[in-house]
């Protein structure tokens, strides 16, 4: 059980990691290199942004769910 916990919480840092990066920033960031920077203009309005956002929470909410699993193992 714990190595499965701990496989999610390394797969829900990276995807965290990864997602965070492609939201555009102020200055673009990551995102301008998949063809984020095209709609600078309505950037946060587009339906991928809403979508990335949504995506965004959930792997944060996974990861805070695996970390705190993660706790209460490591605890006994």
């Amino acid at each position: 059980m714990l190595i499965a916990v701990l496989i999610v919480q390394v797969l829900s840092a990276l995807t965290l990691i990864f997602l965070v990066l492609l939201h555009s920033g102020r200055g673009g960031g990551l995102s301008d290199m998949f063809g984020g920077g095209l709609g600078a203009s309505a950037a946060g309005s587009t339906v991928v942004e809403k979508n990335l956002d949504r995506i965004t929470v959930v792997a944060a909410v996974i990861f805070m769910f695996a970390s705190v699993a993660l706790a209460l193992l490591l605890d006994k």
